[in-house]
């Protein structure tokens, strides 16, 4: 039998991961290049949360404020991305793809130029009710 998650499990499991992100400052979002963790990767771009990174969840959907655009990127082809808290330590990560890609990112784009703007409209984290 399959665990399947209450509607108030999954707005609490969501809010506290989403509450790691707010540790010691604002956190941010770097864009890396690979396609995984793999050593040799370097940042695309970094970009910060607000101060309080993600409003309450709603059906275990999170949802970030307004992030700082990163006005002036190292650039590369972005592969994955790590959300960081305010004293950089890695929260969680997943993958970036260009729109309709199915990566946990999309981007209009995944190849960033150096000195780019790089900007994140929306972003969302869920937690599954299985």
């Amino acid at each position: 039998m399959a665990i399947t998650l209450s509607t108030g499990a999954r707005n609490a499991a969501c809010d506290a991961i989403t509450a790691l992100v707010d540790v010691s400052g604002p956190g941010t979002i770097e864009i890396k290049t690979a396609a995984s963790t793999v050593a040799g990767t370097s940042e695309a771009a970094t970009l910060t949360f607000p101060a309080t990174a993600f409003g309450a969840a709603v059906t275990g959907v999170c949802t970030a404020g307004t992030i700082v655009d990163d006005t002036s990127a190292a650039g590369g082809t972005a592969g994955f991305y790590t959300v960081f808290d305010g004293l950089g330590a890695a929260v969680w990560q997943g993958t970036v793809t260009a729109t309709s890609g199915g990566g946990d990112l999309e981007l209009s784009s995944v190849v960033i130029g150096a000195t780019d703007t790089v900007t994140i409209s929306s972003f969302t984290i869920t937690v599954p009710a299985a």
